[in-house]
């Protein structure tokens, strides 16, 4: 079977670039080793995928090289991929902070791009994976649906994130086999886990507005207490930019001085604990208050203790032993260097007709859509190109 363009990878980014290639008028085929296109897309946003952000900009993604997005966010915007949504008529809603979410399910994000792809005549594949990638004067894939041949071909897998849904290092594998670098993988917005979590496992489940710090970023959001350490939106951001070993910050009443707080309530004949529960949820308050003075009324606790207590909760800080790995990771940080790549086409330097996009690429993403803009803006670069 010989093609102009073959994209390995079913995802977001990969069927993107392949209704962009289609609509050139160029013959293309989508090998999905799945038995089923987009599944990562299916999942995400608990089922009704946040499939942009309104507020995309280079600002919003991690990458060893922080001008590389620039080209295709800039060529391929939000406002696009909203217009082409609002043309199949799915309804969609603005969650917060630019995010936009279908209203019904995301499997009508999956059935818009298959629709589309029909539309440019491209070709499916599912339930195929590649054995082996030679090339000559095309390339030539020997898959286990048979032998297949294309002039341009376009790596687009996904990273390590979500195995369950058939997540692999194929694209890393196939960038160094064709000698190109890759920059270190590791789970990315993903929840943390205590270095000990015998104290605050008796917190699972309490949401929190927080301020959460390290390496000197910081985000505002809710944090989650899990069984084993701590989720939540303000968490999987910073863990982005979290290093083993270093501390993260949080700050449990933000825009409140606790200090100031305690100062107010120094005449108060309530418990430390009930005092401070009007900051934040009574398991939390409880937590926070030393045993040795969380039954103790609040007058009778001597001011040094009080402001020990008010820093602590404006900035407690805490250390994880790990992720809770790629299971549990939305994406992956890392993945083929940026240095190989045209920052126009996603088109390798060292191989012509060869492409990468999506997750596979160093570029990752904040959580609240912008992994998915990347994926359609790459996506389309490269569909562009081939």
């Amino acid at each position: 079977m010989k093609f102009d363009v073959v994209i390995i990878g079913g995802g977001a980014a990969g069927l993107f670039c392949a209704i962009e290639a289609g609509k050139r008028g160029r013959k293309v085929l989508v090998i999905e080793r799945n038995s089923q296109v987009g599944r990562k897309i299916i999942i995400s946003g608990g089922g009704r995928c946040n499939f942009t952000n309104l507020h995309t900009s280079p600002d919003n993604f991690i990458s060893a090289n922080p001008h590389f997005s620039k080209s295709a966010l800039a060529r391929y915007k939000p406002e696009d991929f909203v217009r082409l949504v609002r043309q199949h008529k799915i309804e969609f809603y603005e969650k917060k902070l630019g995010q936009l979410f279908c209203r019904e399910s995301s499997r009508q994000i999956v059935d818009m791009l298959l629709r589309e792809c029909s539309k440019a005549g491209v070709k499916v594949q599912t339930t195929c994976s590649v054995t082996n990638i030679d090339t000559l004067n095309a390339f030539t894939l020997d898959t286990t649906l048979g032998r297949v041949e294309c002039q341009s071909l376009v790596i687009a897998p996904g990273g390590l994130s979500f195995p369950k849904v058939g997540a692999t290092d194929f694209g890393y594998r196939i960038a160094k086999q064709f000698g190109m670098k890759v920059e270190p993988t590791r789970p990315a917005l993903v929840p943390l886990i205590f270095e000990s979590s015998q104290a605050t496992n008796k917190l699972a489940g309490i949401s929190v507005d927080s301020i959460v710090s390290t390496a000197g970023e910081q985000f505002r959001e809710n944090i989650l207490f899990t069984h084993r350490g701590l989720s939540g939106p303000a968490i999987l951001q910073i863990s982005n930019y979290w290093k083993k070993n270093e501390p993260v910050v949080i700050d449990l009443a933000p825009g409140a001085d606790v200090g100031e707080f305690v100062r107010q309530h120094k005449q108060s004949t309530q418990t430390l604990a009930n005092v401070l529960s009007r900051l934040m949820p009574e398991r939390l308050a409880q937590f926070m208050s030393p045993p040795e003075l969380a039954g103790k009324p609040f007058n009778q606790i001597n001011q040094k203790e009080l402001e020990t207590i008010a820093a602590k909760i404006n900035g407690w800080s805490l250390r994880f032993r790990d992720t809770e790995g790629y299971d549990k990771a939305e994406v992956t940080i890392g993945g083929v260097s940026t240095d190989e790549l045209s920052s126009q086409t996603m088109e390798s330097k060292k191989v012509t007709g060869l492409f990468f996009i999506g997750e596979v690429v160093d570029v990752t993403g904040w959580l609240g859509g912008y992994n998915f803009q990347w994926a359609w803006a790459s996506g389309y670069a490269a569909g562009q190109a081939v």
